[in-house]
């Protein structure tokens, strides 16, 4: 290398390692305030359409960590008392609040994460039906009762919280993801320790503030940042006693494992391939357009994306008119109007997809839109890959196998919807699914015999509402309770029965006292 490229090479490093210093930093939340962290480790936070540092991400370190979980410990003590009234009252209060705050949530949710304003709205939107349906645990957190189970004996049962719980968000959901946590565990009478992904920490920082206006006690949420050693507090400090975790295959089984071998609850979302079966007697014009949308929309950073589509007989003739839908959707920066697809979060992830791509090509799929170098005026930086898509892809190439995690669909074709059924139940992923069709014994026979969690029918993202449960099975999900709704609230609390005695002989029958007390 030249003196002269040697020099700009230096000064180019020196740059960026200036611009990372006067980065604004991000704080964690420990007792009900904002704290610097005193760590010489840090993560540069990128925005994924500039590549430009927008926040630098400490790495707690292990005092930091723990001072945040004995302020949990110590909070729990008077909140678990709390009444359930008075919980519910601070969601009230914080669904108010995150309302009048969505715009400028998403607006940070862009910034740090990629995805388009209006899918960053949803992503609170979403979140806040979590809180809403909170505000209904008087009723969600009831227990049991049957009198005279025998002669003078009662039995009854209590449902109470576990103590303090911990949270792992992943980056693809900033502010739904920890709404389905905290804000459950919370209202059940729980305290938690919340790390946000280290990518995206600043919806979750935002939130902390709506919680502290709120009027929820210091020490009930506390938040701490980092990677490895973050997680591996969590899972082994003995006073948490349940791990929720969002993310990919690898971290959640390894946090299912550590975790559950120091007696932890846990529930771990995984990862997905979720199929979309396409019958020829399907609404063509409103298929193709919730299948592109379900495909590209988030730039396919969604474990319930359909990533997936398996063309049914004659259905197989729509492909053509489908790569023309994707090829008129707009990628851009997320905040520019208009946006279809945003950016992907990172120049791995960007690197992954298309080498995922590369390998379905040499594994003989055909490459009928490729979108690996698209580049995007004014933000030639930035992570941006547009919509992809494989056909003739079968279930043992590599980019079936894998979850791919960008706007990238691959295509597959079956005969019958027997056919299908079984290509979908063969692959290890039981996350969400979705059929189109206007044939209800068709559909019904679809429901029936899939072998998935959450199934749609004409539904291209069938993701719960709050009143039911995430449900995903198989190799997407490990534990017994799932987030939000009523497996949320059990997963959060432990049930304490009580049989109680009262014999109806033992009843006073003496009269009233009148005269003056003697004090004898």
């Amino acid at each position: 290398m030249s003196m002269l490229r040697l020099i700009g090479a230096e000064a180019r490093l020196l740059a960026k390692r200036a611009y990372s210093s006067a980065a604004p930093t991000t704080k964690m939340f420990i007792d009900g305030k904002f704290v610097d962290s005193k760590t010489s480790d840090w993560i540069d936070l990128h925005d994924p359409a500039t590549n430009e540092v927008v926040s630098r991400v400490p790495k707690c370190t292990k005092d930091e960590m723990q001072a945040a979980l004995e302020s949990n410990k110590k909070a729990f003590k008077s909140w678990s008392n709390t009444s359930i009234l008075s919980r519910q009252q601070v969601m009230f209060k914080l669904q108010a609040l995150i309302k009048e705050n969505m715009g400028e949530l998403a607006k940070n949710i862009t910034k740090e994460q990629g995805k388009t304003l209006a899918d960053a709205e949803g992503d609170v939107l979403r979140g806040l039906q979590v809180v809403e349906h909170c505000c209904s645990i008087p009723s969600l957190q009831m227990g049991e009762t049957v009198a005279n189970v025998a002669r003078d004996m009662d039995t009854y049962s209590l449902v109470l919280p576990l103590g303090v719980v911990a949270g792992i968000a992943p980056f693809n959901f900033p502010a739904m993801i920890p709404l389905w946590m905290f804000p459950v565990a919370i209202t059940c009478g729980n305290t938690m320790l919340l790390k946000p992904s280290e990518r995206v920490p600043g919806s979750t920082m935002m939130l902390m503030e709506l919680l502290n206006e709120a009027g929820c006690p210091p020490g009930v949420v506390n938040v701490i940042h980092g990677q490895h050693d973050a997680v591996n507090f969590i899972c082994d400090a003995p006073e948490i006693k349940a791990v929720s975790f969002v993310g990919s295959d690898q971290a959640g089984k390894y946090i299912y494992e550590r975790a559950g071998k120091n007696g932890k609850r846990v529930q771990s979302n995984m990862g997905a391939k979720n199929h979309g079966v396409i019958m020829a007697d399907a609404n063509k014009e409103n298929t193709l357009n919730q299948l592109a949308g379900a495909a590209f929309g988030a730039a396919g950073q969604r474990c319930m994306a359909l990533s997936t589509a398996v063309f049914v007989g004659e259905a197989q003739k729509w492909i053509p008119d489908l790569v023309e839908r994707a090829k008129k959707l707009k990628v851009n920066a997320g905040h520019v109007p208009g946006t279809d697809v945003g950016p992907v979060i990172s120049a791995q992830s960007k690197k992954r997809i298309n080498e995922l791509v590369e390998s379905g090509v040499k594994q003989g799929a055909k490459l009928v839109l490729d979108g690996r170098s698209h580049k995007v005026q004014g933000y030639e930086n930035g992570y941006f890959v547009g919509p992809t898509i494989l056909s003739d892809v079968t279930p043992d190439m590599t980019c079936y196998k894998e979850e791919i995690f960008g706007p990238v669909l691959v295509i597959l074709n079956a005969e019958t919807i027997d056919d299908a059924i079984q290509m979908i139940n063969n692959n290890p992923y039981g996350n969400g699914t979705a059929i189109f069709t206007t044939n209800g014994a068709t559909a019904r026979k679809f429901v029936n015999e899939i072998d998935v969690g959450q199934v749609g029918v004409n539904v291209p993202i069938p993701v719960p509402l709050p009143m039911f449960s995430f449900t995903g099975t198989r190799g997407s999900f490990r534990g017994d309770h799932h987030f939000y709704g009523k497996q949320g609230v059990k997963f959060y609390t432990q049930t304490k029965t009580v049989t109680q005695l009262w014999r109806e002989t033992d009843v006073s029958h003496t009269q009233a006292a009148v005269a003056m007390p003697t004090m004898k």
